[in-house]
């Protein structure tokens, strides 16, 4: 019997380190803000001036796209509350068709915003080891919980989205939570400092009219034929690295 205790031990041991991201990749060094960017649409602020673009590059579903058809780019900076986020996105078509934000949310134009609050990794795909929200057009926050049922996490994002022709420039707040986090319970945010590393990763749906979305366009490259791998495995985010 005691041997047997040792070695369930051992294996949960074993099961507790494969959660641990393997190694920090796209590197991103995030500036901090004295002055918060205004939710607006518009990126105007000075924060916003000194950031550097970022581009959203990497087709990890569906056929190749134009330059027409998409083009993205973002930028970062953070304050002791909130980890703000300007992005920048070339779309011919703004498709939202299902009205109910908790139905096939997916499937529609939206920006998807991947967070790992302690840089761990690991899968997260019905659990809070980090969170995939994705910001609709009518600026509804939907991501996963551990139930397996889609929740609104509007409280999480500010946002404000600003449209002119095929360019939409969106700005978000974005507050960060641990992996204790439980739905329906009061949840402290956690506060950013210098040298604090989160995992990250962006992405955008993209649908022109279809049943389903084309086109799924991340910032980070996914090795493998399955780059989908986002919503499931926190392991593929970059790392950003909190900066004075």
């Amino acid at each position: 019997m005691k041997y047997a205790l040792m070695l369930l031990a051992l294996v949960s041991c074993i099961g507790c380190g494969s959660t641990t991201k393997k190694e920090d990749h796209q590197l991103l060094v995030v500036k901090k803000t004295t002055t918060p960017p205004t939710l607006d649409g518009k990126a105007t602020e000075n924060c916003w001036n000194l950031a550097t673009w970022h581009p959203i590059d990497q087709n990890w579903l569906g056929e190749a796209y134009s330059f027409e058809d998409f083009n993205g780019r973002y930028k970062l900076s953070w304050d002791e509350d909130y980890l703000y986020l300007l992005v920048e996105i070339t779309d011919d078509t703004l498709y939202d068709a299902r009205k109910d934000p908790l139905k096939l949310w997916w499937d529609d134009d939206c920006v998807e915003v991947f967070l790992d609050e302690d840089n761990s990794g690991g899968l997260h795909q019905f659990s809070h080891n980090a969170f995939a929200y994705h910001i609709a057009l009518d600026g509804n926050v939907v991501d996963l919980a551990p139930d397996r049922e889609p929740r609104l996490y509007n409280d999480h994002i500010r946002t404000a989205r600003e449209t002119e022709g095929n360019l939409s420039t969106w700005e978000m707040a974005i507050r960060l939570y641990k992996d204790t986090y439980k739905d329906g319970e009061i949840n402290v945010h956690q506060s950013l400092k210098a040298d604090k590393k989160v995992g990250f990763a962006l992405a955008y749906c993209d649908n022109d009219g279809s049943a389903e979305r084309e086109n799924f366009i991340g910032s980070v490259f996914v090795p493998g034929e399955d780059k989908n791998q986002g919503w499931i495995n926190a392991d593929i985010f970059g790392t950003l690295v909190l900066e004075e």
